[in-house]
């Protein structure tokens, strides 16, 4: 059993969820994914919707059954899996706000003195941090019998917590988006301009994704004279205004193809293959989804030297490190078009065979042993 976001909920969690059921079938396991009915309550959640407006996957099992705020659900859900006793439970998490809901439920479930439970912890210490953050993570970390992280700092993170197996990985390449096109059919298909040099911000527009670093950046080429397009794709998680502000003051609007309405699953492939470069100007992180996607587009990327980015992205072999100031992310783009995209390609090959589906699905069982 897998517990975290699936279909009918959108986004990287849920399209990972998905992917990793799939790898545990073609591993021989019965897999099911149980995920919520209801997720964020609408205050909690800075987007337009929760909820994907694709037809729901038909090749793997998805419940949809877990209210995140409802404790009498918990109990229900929690009664279900103790009665069906998985071999092992598998779950997302990525947030302190679900540690009570999950908490619950996995106490619940092994009550059945069978189950094992292994957490894929994406983040131990939230980016934005709340009350209760502490508390809610140490109630539900006790549940868990091992841990699978993706990236160094989050395997450090956990030691404040826990002293209970755990093993880092590479994140998995994200293959589910489709093949890689050609530049020029995905920039035909998305309206964008054919002959321009274009690198791309993708995903979910929040504060420490460090746009508005990038945006300053862009100011600094162009007073350079440079003609660069940066391709903003992903949905405001956060107070549109600020940057738009920015963006007049700077003065930088014809420098900027904005797409800031969420990226559906079946146009992700245009997005990454109609970009030169995928920027990632990070003001902090733990791993990044994106780095993963870029790799199986076969995307140099540029990076912040932040959190475990750096350690994904090998200098000048598969994009560019750089420190995490709008001049030396300026610097670091020019730095790419100085060195061509063909530079890297066979170095990000090389890369990309380490990220593994079937990695993470072998870790997961051996710590359940």
């Amino acid at each position: 059993m897998i517990i975290g976001p699936a279909h009918p909920l959108r986004g990287g969690l849920a399209s990972f969820d998905e992917r990793l059921t799939r790898q545990f079938q073609a591993d021989g396991f019965e897999a099911t994914l149980f995920t919520f009915s209801l997720q964020y309550p609408g205050f909690l959640f800075p987007g337009t919707t929760q909820y994907s407006s694709e037809p729901a996957p038909t090749d793997i099992k998805i419940n949809v059954c877990i209210n995140s705020v409802n404790p009498f659900n918990w109990l229900i859900v929690g009664n279900k899996l103790r009665k069906l006793q998985p071999d092992i439970i598998v779950i997302r998490y990525w947030l302190p706000f679900m540690g009570p809901c999950l908490g619950t439920i996995l106490r619940v479930a092994k009550l059945n003195k069978f189950t094992r439970i292994i957490c894929i912890a994406d983040n131990v210490i939230p980016h934005e941090k709340r009350p209760g953050d502490t508390i809610f993570t140490k109630y539900c970390f006790k549940t868990i019998d091992g841990f699978v992280t993706m990236s160094e700092k989050v395997l450090n993170d956990l030691k404040q917590f826990t002293t209970k197996p755990s093993q880092q990985i590479v994140h998995p390449l994200y293959d589910n988006f489709g093949a890689a096109l050609d530049k020029v059919e995905a920039r035909k298909h998305l309206g964008l301009p054919e002959s321009e040099q274009i690198i791309l911000f993708f995903g979910f527009i929040r504060k420490y994704k460090g746009l508005d670093w990038l945006l300053e950046a862009m100011s600094i080429l162009k007073k350079k004279g440079s003609s660069i397009k940066l391709l903003v794709a992903g949905e405001f998680y956060e107070d549109r205004k600020l940057y738009d502000d920015l963006i007049a003051e700077l003065d930088i609007a014809d420098s900027l193809l904005l797409r800031t309405d969420f990226i559906q699953d079946s146009e992700v492939r245009y997005y990454l293959s109609a970009a030169d470069f995928v920027i990632q100007p990070y003001r902090n992180a733990t791993q990044s989804g994106v780095t993963p996607l870029a790799y199986h587009f076969e995307k140099p990327m540029l990076v912040t030297n932040v959190g475990g980015l750096p350690d994904l992205v090998p200098h000048e072999k598969v994009g560019i490190v750089t420190e995490p100031t709008p001049q030396a992310i300026a610097d670091g783009i020019e730095r790419l078009y100085e060195l061509g995209e063909e530079q890297f390609f066979s170095h990000l090959r090389h890369e990309k065979a380490k990220y593994s589906w079937q990695v993470l699905t072998d870790t997961i069982v051996k710590l359940a042993l």
